[in-house]
């Protein structure tokens, strides 16, 4: 319980931060706005266009805009204490690495389901256009995939912060590895030298082939152990960093 009000303590400090200025606002709109775009009005991939209900367009450029929201979102966590030599103040309360971790990854994460949420209407949307009803079970898994997919990428940005005292470099370095990790490693499944059988466990690797796959509906349990194992590492690369330090 002690660990958990430290930990939250943190968490409540950079939530206040965050949203202390009109940029964490700004940040949250332009997810919102992008997506509603993309769903309602871009030609090629809008609902109305497709004919069908179906939030398949959502969930496939979701991933793409939460790439660049989550890096703004957690780039400031490590990179700004640094800076400001605040951290060296962390270290001198009674809060251990891992509640100070535990905290700033926790507030990113609340920020990105703040953002996440609203989207919800789409469904409501969705289900008033159409006349034959929506796919609820491809719907909720799709859900399930995007909360994990956001955990993951938090995780990504908090392990990048802590690498620089600058948080633009440590924004780029974020929606970087964020990208890499998940679209690379299907990027390379398809090099011919590895069709022969290794493509399949390449792409593996990547979040998007787990994404997908909890998109159709069926939440497997090996899905959720690798967006868990993905997680665990980034966070404890974030606290060898700050062992360095």
């Amino acid at each position: 319980m002690h660990f958990i009000l430290l930990m939250w303590s943190i968490c409540k400090k950079e939530l206040r931060q965050f949203f202390s200025s009109l940029t964490g606002y700004i940040a949250i709109l332009v997810f919102l706005v992008l997506n509603g775009l993309f769903l309602f009005v871009f030609p090629d991939s809008n609902i109305f266009d497709a004919g069908y209900a179906s939030l398949d367009t959502f969930f496939s450029t979701a991933p793409w805009i939460l790439l660049l929201l989550i890096p703004a979102i957690t780039m400031r966590s490590f990179s700004e204490e640094f800076k400001g030599g605040t951290f060296e103040i962390l270290q001198t309360k009674p809060l251990t690495r891992a509640q100070i971790i535990s905290g700033k990854y926790l507030a990113s994460l609340i920020i990105a389901m703040i953002a996440i949420l609203p989207t919800l209407i789409y469904v409501y949307t969705l289900s008033r256009l159409s006349t034959e009803g929506v796919d609820t079970g491809g719907i909720t898994g799709s859900y399930v995939g995007l909360f994990f997919l956001a955990a993951v990428f938090t995780a990504i940005g908090i392990c990048c912060s802590s690498f620089t005292n600058n948080a633009v470099v440590a924004f780029l370095l974020s929606a970087f590895a964020c990208f890499m990790v998940y679209s690379a490693f299907e990027a390379i499944s398809r090099i011919p030298a590895f069709q022969a059988g290794a493509d399949y466990y390449i792409e593996m690797l990547g979040i998007d082939h787990h994404y997908k796959s909890i998109s159709r509906g069926v939440i497997d349990s090996r899905d959720i152990v690798y967006f868990i194992t993905v997680i665990l590492f980034f966070i404890f690369l974030t606290a060898r960093n700050l062992v360095k330090r």
